[in-house]
This record gives structure tokens, C-alpha cells and sequence, in this order.
């Protein structure tokens, strides 16, 4: 039996860049966290401590600052390919590499109703992502893009219901035709091509339809939600091959307020947030390309 190093990647995880465009009197911000990592033959590195073909991690780092000036930040998608493309194309020992984004929101600050040119507040809303995979070169090179969102915290007071289910002697669950249902989502969206995208127009329209969805739909289950609202994805944007979700059940319980004579007709709650239900699924295009290492993730073993 041989013990051999197996899939291995390497680089500087976090890098926290804030780019402001300058050019007009109306400054522009863009706020993200870079992460990149690459992959090739780096074994000696690992298995004899021989760094001839490491780009040391604190290259990555400046690279990634220097590209938001050279490349520039309007889009986290151009970016992370242009970052990725860069290691891939011009570091002859790199193969593949992978570039991770989130990116953080702010907002104008509005003074007498009218925006400020320069100053803004962070929007506690969700975290935009991005991941961008490039391997190899010229006629020869692939690319994979994911798009998401992350951290959206979403809460509907009625409209959802949870019947029918399985019971056992543990259960003690009651059935509802009314609830509070409230998660935490996570979406991640795989595109099957890498050009011609209006990428800051797409991130708001599958925003949109999630939410809209998430607010109109009569909810049998977070279940049904997740798969109509990636099913009205697929619909909506044809270079789209697959949508994952992971959803975490906000559970919100009625409060007892009987021992103090007070009725509760579905008004007060106690927010529990753990242990919580974790809901997960992916909606998917029968005739889907493969993903290859699109979900190959850097930061976490997943």
C-alpha cells in the first residue's frame, strides 16, 4: 500500500479590497472580499518542501489590490476572471486557478433628500458572491462561473403552512395552515457562459424573482418554495444551468402568554434560532453541461 499526496490548492484566502472610483464628482464605491487559489503540479512543494514553482501566497495578495486599480471593480465577475485568467496565462507553473468574491453593499447617505456624492452607510442586506475557475490555455482553456447571494434574511408573516407530514411516537410537532416562515438564505447560480453577460443586470433580476417568489407563493413547505423560486430562475435566464440553495428554517414559535391572561392569535413569538431546520436543493436544466470544478470550493471544504 502507497500513501500519495492527493488534490491539493493553494493561496491567500481574504483579502479585503475597497476600490473607489474617483473619476467624477460622484464618487463610486465597490467593498469585497478576494479570495484566490491555484492549482497545478505543486507536489514537491508538499512532499519535499521545494518552492521552484510557488507563487508565494503574498504575490496573490497584491496581485489581487493591483487588478482593482489595472482591471478595475465595477463587476466582481469580470474581475475574478480577468484575476483568474492572469495566474492561469502568465504564471507558467499555475494550471487552474480559482477566484472567490464577496462583495459587501453600502448605500448613499441621503442629505435634504438627496444622495450624497461620497458618503454612504453599509446596507445590512445580503453578501453578493462570486467564484471564477479558469484551467489551462488559449483554444484549450475552460472557464466556470458561479453567481449568489448569501446571508439574505427573508421573513413572511402568513402564507406559508406545513401539514401532512410523517409522525412517529417522537413527534410532537403540530400541523399549521399559518406561520411565520423566515430563513437566511443562500443561493448560488452556475452560468454556462463566460461573455456577453450584463452581470450587475442578471445579479438583480434573480434577486428579484427570489424574492417575489418567496413573498407571492402560498407556501405548502420551505420545500416547494426553494424549487419554484429555481425554477422561475432556470425560466427567466436561459444561461443559467443550475441554482443551489441552503436555507435555514428562522423558526418563529407563538409565545404562551396564557399564564398572564393574554390571548395570542399569532402576534407575539419567541425567535428561536437554534436547533434550526437546514433545507438544501439544487434546481437544475436536464440537458445541463457538466459542472466540472465550478463547486470545487477554496475557502471550505466542500
Amino acid at each position: 500500500m502507497g500513501i500519495v499526496l492527493g488534490t491539493n490548492q493553494y493561496g491567500k484566502a481574504e483579502n479585503r479590497i475597497v476600490r473607489i472610483y474617483r473619476d467624477t464628482p460622484r464618487h463610486e464605491i465597490r467593498d469585497v472580499n478576494v479570495s484566490t487559489a491555484l492549482r497545478g503540479d505543486f507536489a514537491p512543494a508538499y512532499t519535499h518542501g521545494d518552492q521552484s514553482d510557488v507563487l508565494p501566497t503574498d504575490t496573490q495578495k497584491h496581485t489581487a489590490y493591483a487588478y482593482a486599480k489595472e482591471k478595475g471593480l465595477l463587476s466582481i465577475e469580470d474581475y475574478g476572471l480577468a484575476l483568474a485568467r492572469h495566474f492561469v496565462e502568465d504564471v507558467e507553473p499555475v494550471q487552474g486557478a480559482r477566484v472567490e468574491i464577496e462583495e459587501f453593499a453600502w448605500e448613499r447617505v441621503v442629505i435634504d433628500g438627496v444622495e450624497h456624492d461620497h458618503t454612504w452607510t453599509r446596507k445590512g442586506s445580503e453578501v453578493r458572491t462570486a467564484s471564477v475557475t479558469v484551467e489551462g490555455t488559449g483554444d484549450d482553456q475552460q472557464v466556470w462561473i458561479t453567481g449568489g447571494l448569501k446571508e439574505m434574511v427573508i421573513l413572511k408573516s402568513t402564507g406559508s403552512e406545513f401539514t401532512g407530514f410523517l409522525t412517529d411516537p417522537y413527534t410532537t410537532l403540530a400541523p399549521t395552515n399559518d406561520r411565520v416562515m423566515a430563513t437566511s438564505l443562500t443561493a448560488k447560480w452556475r452560468f454556462t457562459e463566460s461573455t456577453e453577460i450584463d452581470w450587475e443586470a442578471t445579479y438583480a433580476g434573480i434577486k428579484q424573482i427570489l424574492v417575489r417568489h418567496f413573498a407571492e407563493l402560498h407556501s405548502l413547505a420551505l420545500q416547494q418554495t426553494l424549487h419554484e423560486m429555481g425554477r422561475a430562475v432556470l425560466e427567466a435566464y436561459g444561461f443559467i444551468a443550475e441554482i443551489r440553495f441552503s436555507a435555514p428554517n428562522k423558526h418563529h414559535f407563538v409565545y404562551d402568554l396564557s399564564p398572564f391572561g393574554l390571548d395570542n392569535p399569532g402576534e407575539v413569538f419567541h425567535a428561536d434560532d437554534r436547533p434550526y431546520g437546514l433545507i438544501q436543493a439544487t434546481v437544475i436544466r436536464d440537458d445541463a453541461p457538466d459542472a466540472g470544478p465550478a463547486w470545487y470550493a477554496y475557502t471550505g471544504l466542500v
